[in-house]
């Protein structure tokens, strides 16, 4: 019971740093402006794990490898922990495994991610277009629906590119392990 709670805590920690860190990777890649209040944020809970790494890690093009980085490693860390507490201890088989299992926890953590930005993106377009959160959400959106929106166009003035969006992440997220 206690393993359990530990392990449900952990978790929910270690998924808000990774989407935070997420978040920054593609704000930096799509050059989204931190200088909103979403953007402060972001860098305020990320810079204790990013700045360690931009003395060590250079970037390559677009792509922030030191919020990227910390990210798959705070995934590789909770699968180790995990596999620790039920009891797996041969590091032969664990350190491969968690290495593998942290970026398949990345790539779930940022499927996610999209999703939810997708949800509060569709509901500020109903509720309160023109709020501080609508310019960054629409800019990290865009890439993704962009494509969608050349094949299924608007009906009745209604854009099903979100829905759509939805249903391929939903897909991508069930074949995930």
């Amino acid at each position: 019971m206690l393993s359990g709670t530990f392990a449900l805590i952990l978790q929910a920690v270690a998924s808000f740093f990774t989407a935070l860190l997420l978040i920054r990777t593609v704000m930096r890649f799509l050059r989204i402006s931190f200088v909103g209040q979403l953007g402060q944020f972001v860098l305020a809970t990320t810079n204790w794990a990013v700045i360690p790494f931009q003395k060590i890690v250079p970037g390559v093009g677009r792509l922030d490898l030191c919020s990227l980085l910390p990210a798959w490693l705070i995934q590789v860390a909770v699968v180790l922990i995990l596999q620790f507490l039920a009891g797996v201890t041969n590091p032969a088989h664990l350190v491969p495994a968690a290495l593998l299992l942290g970026l398949l926890g990345l790539v779930k953590s940022a499927l996610q991610m999209l999703m939810w930005v997708v949800i509060i993106g569709a509901v500020l377009s109903w509720v309160n277009p023109h709020s501080p959160l609508a310019g960054p959400i629409h800019a990290f959106t865009r890439p993704f629906l962009a494509p969608i929106r050349r094949v299924v166009p608007p009906i009745a003035n209604v854009d099903l590119s979100p829905l759509v969006l939805l249903l391929i992440l939903q897909v991508l997220l069930f074949w995930l392990p």
